[in-house]
């Protein structure tokens, strides 16, 4: 076994906090200082006792070397960051010293970007010395921290005015007390992170501030630059837009920090020691957080937001059995604690959105997994443009979905146990058009951790849903993005698929035009693979693709007959119809199809001109995939709808439609469910017709864009990618809506939208996982069958219907006769809304950071300070006078308890 070099070895064993540890080569104390410290640099450090400052000529002494030699060293290990220094003595003179690992060296190492990279087993040391120290320790400290680590502060605004608080408390506290004398650098945890492939998508870049003399020795070392106090407020606030958490150094007592730092629990040494270990003592503020369950509506900014995973959502109604009783996480005041009790993957535990027994049905099925009750409740108070905010953090398409989306939120919708749904797209139509109305248009501000544009160039191919909101949350983190289009206009099936009576262009061209002003580029009529490559691409430094080119082929049934003049399929029909070339269909007209799009072609070949028009569908009239109001729409305007029934062969004379020939089907799936239509082929009828549209699902097609890539192809010729990240085998390929899923609503590629942003702001920024300590938006329906729901919340209005454009037959027109409700509607809508989900708080995971308290919209949830011994700050040297005592009564308690439960 290789010996190690001795220096080294006493310098680990000196500067470790591992206590009745000998440090040996195998360990983090050694190989993390071997590749950067010299043995000379060790004679130095060795002279030298922790946390005891001493002047270059005290060191030099003590170390036998010359004063200039000794300065030099001194020097270069501060600029390494083995050694810290500062002025604190009365004659200001400058005084070295040599820091524990955590906070201290390990910490600072990582802080010299050139050093870490060059020597990434510092990143390493980082990572252990962060945690190997605490791991017997942390059940043992008290609140407040006992002279450890790092301590949470809370959001000042957080703190209402009529709470008795102390001054370290507060944020202001410390920047005025060192007032002119800040610096900011990078975080060296994030940083740490990076460089061991582990980083959660929050950069290192200039968040955490330096403050008194540690901002000289930053700015003198290299490791960060001087800023004033403006812009110290400005990081704090971007801290907390970001959902950052405000901490402060905790080793020297209530009178000196050196460092504030703005935390995300995903990377954070500091906070891991609570979240891995499951001991809040270490790191919580005197401040836990409650929720006013009155005025909650389960939107769920602030467990989005929420660091510790304490907040989660729940509901609000009582069971059958009572109220839900939600478990709070066992903490280790008189219990046994040890690596059982962990939890190594607490980074993708602590975005759990839901509680097991399930929160708002509206919430959990609307695949954007939008604030429903949030905004219902924005509209019933007259908060119009908040509604739109808040809608606008998952779907920037509102009036869009408000015009045509499958309603899955009402589908589940609780009150539809009672009487009817809320008629929540009505209700989110009316929020939206009531904003494209207005002269000046909300435009989502830039929101990123550096405050200012990302350089990474981003190309989005194909301008359909999925890959318009892409763009539009890039374009929100600040990315320059350019989406390529080979139409001519934007909006992909929404623009050419859609008919006009369903959704006016209009709609959809503001709100594409929200995606302009916020600095996307649209470049149309370009085909990628023909026009140009992805690889062009590449060299013109796009550092990301995302794929959303939708299915915009339609199917045929291959059948005799379907390549005769008068057959089209539907897509290809809806995209003439709605690029404004004739379509007149004079004469008999019969659909192919029972979906939605089916249902779209039959009523625009009705406005085209056609004297009848029939539709055949495999499935019976239960089980056809068309929606029920989409299907007596189609009735109204005198579509006659024949069920079970399949195309067999198209009748032609001259190469003209002349009929077609339908078997009846016996069977539409196999017994495992698949695809699988059987026929009677001895029952068949012939229908007299001039033109057949076969509207019987859709394809992709992909030309050239795939050329000389390593994208790889699903079934039904759908790009293979992860289901969570949307990458594809090509690693700067992402994909999203249609070409991953097959054919699916609008807002199913809105939500896959979303999701590819976070993919992409991940990946173009290297060392960042696209996975780790990701929300995985996952929601758990509560039971509808087991509430017991009082009278009183249960309002006395009818589900209100929206009128018609008076004077107008729907049929001879392509123009969307539906009206938004009126306001007076939208106030007797919201109030039948049960308001069934609610957040609820753990208090034992809550660290009292106050960042739900910023993101909550209905002053429904607050801090209270209900640990004022949190509060308790002590130099590190005196932490033994803490544990100690808490441990022994802690001890007695597990006594206890064991007595108790033989």
């Amino acid at each position: 076994m290789d010996e190690g070099r001795a220096l080294i070895l006493k310098l680990g064993q000196k500067i470790t906090d591992r206590m009745g540890h000998k440090v040996t080569v195998e360990d983090a104390e050694y190989w993390g200082l071997a590749g950067s410290i010299t043995d000379e640099m060790a004679e130095v450090a060795l002279a030298m006792k922790v946390r005891k400052p001493m002047s270059a000529k005290e060191v030099a002494k003590k170390c036998k070397k010359d004063l200039d030699r000794t300065k030099a060293l001194l020097q270069e290990m501060s600029v390494i960051g083995l050694i810290e220094y500062n002025w604190e003595n009365r004659a200001h003179q400058k005084q070295y010293i040599l820091p524990m690992f955590v906070p201290g060296c390990a910490e600072f190492m990582n802080m010299n970007k050139e050093h870490v990279e060059s020597h990434p087993e510092v990143a390493k040391l980082f990572h252990e010395m962060s945690r190997l120290p605490l791991e017997k320790v942390t059940p043992m400290v008290p609140l407040g921290g006992g002279g450890i680590g790092m301590h949470v502060i809370p959001v000042e605004k957080a703190i209402s005015t009529e709470q008795k608080s102390l001054s370290i408390e507060h944020i202001s506290h410390w920047v005025k007390k060192y007032k002119g004398k800040y610096a900011v650098g990078a975080c060296s945890c994030r940083r740490s992170r990076r460089i061991l492939g582990e980083g959660c998508g929050h950069l290192e870049d200039e968040m955490c501030i330096g403050v008194g003399d540690m901002a000289d020795y930053l700015v003198e070392t290299n490791k960060g630059r001087y800023i004033d106090e403006a812009k110290v407020m400005e990081i704090l606030k971007r801290a907390e837009d970001n959902g950052l958490v405000h901490q402060i150094t905790n080793i020297d007592g209530e009178d000196k920090i050196f460092a504030i730092c703005n935390c995300c629990v995903c990377s954070c040494y500091a906070l891991r020691t609570s979240q891995l270990f499951n001991t809040p003592n270490m790191s919580r503020s005197a401040y836990v957080a409650k929720v006013d369950g009155d005025k909650c509506v389960a939107c769920g900014q602030c467990v989005e937001y929420c660091p510790s995973g304490a907040v989660k959502l729940g509901q609000k109604l009582c069971t059958k059995d009572g109220p839900v009783e939600y478990k709070r996480q066992e903490l280790p005041d008189s219990v046994k604690w040890g690596p059982e009790k962990w939890n190594e993957n607490y980074r993708d535990d602590n975005q759990i959105n839901c509680y097991d027994t399930g929160t708002a049905p509206c919430k959990t099925k609307c695949p954007a997994h939008i604030g429903v009750q949030g905004y219902l409740k924005m509209a019933s108070q007259g908060r119009y443009e908040e509604a739109l905010k808040l809608i606008k953090k998952d779907n920037p398409f509102p009036a869009v979905c408000g015009s045509i989306c499958n309603r899955r939120c009402e589908e589940a919708c609780t009150r539809g146990t009672i009487d009817q749904a809320v008629a929540i797209d009505e209700v989110k139509k009316f929020i939206a058009m009531q904003e494209l109305s207005r002269e000046k248009r909300y435009i989502p501000p830039m929101v990123n951790q550096i405050g200012k544009p990302y350089p990474q160039k981003i190309a989005v191919i194909g301008a359909g849903p999925a890959g318009m909101t892409c763009a539009f949350f890039l374009a929100q983190k600040g990315y320059p993005v350019t989406v390529f289009e080979k139409n001519q206009r934007p909006g992909g099936m929404l623009t050419y698929g859609i008919p006009k009576f369903r959704l006016e262009k209009d709609v959809l061209e503001a709100e594409i035009d929200v995606l302009r002003q916020m600095g996307v580029e649209f470049q149309c009529g370009v085909e990628i693979g023909k026009d140009v490559t992805i690889e062009e691409l590449r060299k013109k430094e796009y550092k990301a693709f995302y794929l959303a080119i939708g299915c915009q082929g339609g199917r045929k049934a291959n059948i005799p007959g379907e390549d005769a003049k008068g057959v089209y399929t539907g897509v290809e029909f809806l995209h003439r119809s709605n690029s404004r070339e004739d379509i007149s269909l004079p004469g008999r007209t019969v659909v192919i199809g029972g979906g939605n799009v089916a249902i779209d072609v039959a009523r625009s070949s009705v406005r085209a001109g056609a004297s009848s028009v029939s539709m055949y569908c495999l499935e019976d009239r239960l089980t056809m995939p068309a929606a029920n109001e989409e299907v007596e729409e189609a009735l109204e305007e005198g579509i006659e709808i024949h069920n079970s029934w399949g195309p067999k062969e198209i009748i032609i004379e001259d190469g003209s439609v002349r009929g077609i020939v339908l078997q009846k089907c016996i069977s539409v799936t196999d017994l495992d469910g698949n695809f699988h239509p059987q026929y009677d082929e001895t029952n068949c009828i012939t229908v007299e017709c001039e033109h057949v549209l076969i509207s019987i699902g859709q394809s992709i097609i992909w030309g050239d864009l795939l050329h000389g890539s390593k994208v790889e192809l699903a079934g039904g010729g759908r790009a293979a990618a992860d289901s969570l990240t949307y990458q594809t085998a090509q690693p700067d390929v992402f994909v999203g809506g249609d070409v991953f899923t097959g054919p699916r609503f609008a807002i199913d590629a809105i939500a896959a939208g979303k999701e590819g942003a976070v993919s992409i702001h991940r990946y173009v920024h290297e060392g960042q996982s696209l996975t780790i300590g990701r929300n995985r938006r996952e929601f758990i329906e509560l039971d509808r069958e087991n509430l017991v729901i009082p009278r009183e919340s249960v309002s006395c209005f009818k589900r209100q219907e929206p009128g018609k454009v008076s004077g107008v037959d729907p049929k001879t027109t392509f123009d969307d006769t539906r009206l938004p409700l009126t306001e007076e509607q939208v106030k007797a809508e919201t109030a039948r809304c049960l308001g069934c989900g609610a957040s609820v708080v753990d208090s034992n995971r809550c660290i009292g950071c106050g960042v739900c308290t910023t993101k909550c919209e209905f002053d429904a949830i607050h801090l209270f300070r209900e640990l004022p011994e949190a509060s308790r700050m002590v130099k590190s040297e005196d932490k033994m006078k803490m544990v100690l005592p808490y441990a022994m009564k802690r001890q007695i308690r597990i006594i206890r308890n064991k007595n108790r439960s033989v």
